[in-house]
């Protein structure tokens, strides 16, 4: 039993000294992706050129999404049963002009294979002149879900952003619509709603130097949609302004072209390029990230990192363990007068070599006061041949230095056992738009329906649907650092 336990112990605790960030597996190399679309099972994303990436899982993304026209800077929307794509042909100051065309097009499908995949005529809803201050580039899209009106965005740095509305059920521009302007000093423009606010977000810095794009995505809201658009600071997006929503991070720089993905309440993710990654050549790649809301601002949040963390339940602080017997660690009662002359020493952590000969091979799992010990730190491992999910990676969630992982039961209950890759012992991690996270299992044995990690009194966890609502459904995630 014990070799059980420690099997691997050396290489994990080499694996999570520091975390090890994730990205987008496959080939998931584009520029200025659009919207991430969902059609028949499948994700697709289309880029600057022409064609684009397609998803099983929103993990593991491959070329292969088609759409004619070439041009720059497409986005896409669903509205009813169909897709309204739209792109931009020649503007954005190449040759010395600015003169540009943004055009749309329809298809009942993004499916390429399917007999009903057919483009409609591409038809045009705004340009721009050789001369004028905007150009007709980086087309924006938003159906409006509270009074279903559809609003196009679009510009760059050579001049305004400008907005145009269009007809939801033809995709042509209304008829006897002016353009306005409604930002300056940005690019790749898109507007969000929320809560009763609109968000017109842009990409603003550098762009197409590669590593050294400066490429940064940021945002201001309205109470309209037509604006003015304003940041945390009161400064006007068409002065300038504009709150951080997107910045680079370690290894990947030039964050651009946002799009958003709202999959259930709660449960949201962003989508953008990074001009730059140098995991993989310095190239341009998808990126997807959580998305979150704090004081009705969007954030750009951090995919999960492999690592060893505390799980501690929102409802009531308490961590995620494995129900064994309390050890007493060292050390004895100090002070009251006890020990006062005796010099400071540092006292280790308790090891897992201590504890862990006597626990059984199979062990329930509980919630209880959070003391650092063995049977409180999960290492999370991603297990790449288990593919994914929109915007991660399936993890095996184990006890560090051991091969006991965190497993869903038949009875809808959680277990620790030796991992054997099962879907009951892998899991999916979202970070929620409020910062906390949900666990869930990749299946639940003889259950057809998606559960999660709920902590249903302050020291019993189990599986049960998730509800946003409620904390009981929320985890935080505290990195491990050890000594």
């Amino acid at each position: 039993m014990k070799k059980i336990l420690l099997t691997g112990a050396v290489a994990l605790l080499s694996l999570f000294a520091s975390k090890t960030v994730l990205a987008q597996v496959g080939a998931p190399f584009i520029h200025d992706p659009s919207t991430i679309m969902e059609c028949d099972g499948k994700y697709y994303t289309f880029g600057t050129g022409g064609g684009g990436l397609i998803s099983e899982d929103g993990w593991v993304w491959n070329s292969g999404a088609v759409r004619p026209g070439g041009g720059a800077a497409p986005d896409a929307v669903k509205i009813g049963d169909r897709y309204l794509v739209g792109y931009s042909a020649t503007g954005g100051g190449l040759g010395g002009g600015h003169a540009g065309r943004i055009l749309t097009m329809w298809n009942k499908t993004l499916d390429p294979d399917s007999p009903d995949f057919e483009y409609t005529e591409a038809v045009e809803v705004a340009s721009s002149l050789v001369d004028e201050d905007c150009d007709a580039i980086d087309v924006g899209f938003l159906l409006d879900p509270s009074t279903g009106r559809l609003f196009c965005t679009y510009g760059t740095y050579f001049g305004f952003i400008r907005m145009v509305e269009l007809d939801p059920k033809t995709g042509y521009r209304l008829e006897g619509n002016e353009a306005i302007d409604v930002a300056i000093d940005c690019e790749a423009s898109v507007m969000m709603y929320n809560n009763g606010w609109y968000y017109l977000l842009g990409t603003h810095g550098t762009c197409c130097d590669g590593v050294n794009s400066t490429y940064n995505i940021v945002c201001g809201r309205s109470k309209s949609p037509t604006g003015p658009f304003i940041d945390n600071v009161g400064r006007t997006m068409i002065e300038g302004g504009g709150k951080m929503v997107a910045a680079p991070e370690e290894r990947r720089f030039g964050a651009g072209h946002f799009g958003r993905i709202v999959l259930e309440e709660g449960v949201e993710k962003a989508s953008f390029h990074w001009e730059a990654d140098l995991d993989l050549s310095g190239r341009s790649t998808l990126a997807i990230r959580p998305l979150l809301w704090k004081n009705d601002w969007p954030e750009v949040g951090e995919l999960v990192a492999e690592g060893t963390y505390e799980i501690e339940s929102v409802r009531r602080g308490y961590a995620l363990e494995l129900s064994v017997d309390f050890v007493r660690a060292q050390g004895g009662m100090r002070g009251f007068g006890r020990g006062g002359d005796q010099p400071n020493v540092v006292i280790e952590n308790q090891k897992l070599e201590e504890v862990a000969g006597d626990w059984p091979e199979k062990t329930p799992i509980r919630i209880s006061d959070y003391m650092n010990r063995p049977h409180q730190k999960w290492s999370f491992v991603a297990v790449p041949e288990a593919g994914g999910y929109l915007g991660g990676p399936y993890f095996k969630i184990v006890i560090e230095g051991t091969d006991r992982a965190l497993t869903a039961t038949a009875d809808c209950e959680l277990e620790s056992a030796p991992f054997e890759g099962t879907d009951a012992q892998l899991w999916r991690v979202d970070q929620l738009t409020d910062g906390t996270y949900r666990i869930m299992p990749k299946a639940v044995p003889g259950c057809d329906q998606p559960l999660c990690l709920v902590s249903v009194a302050d020291s019993t966890p189990t599986l049960a649907k998730f509800n946003f609502n409620s904390d009981n459904c929320k985890w935080n995630l505290k990195h491990y650092k050890g000594l």
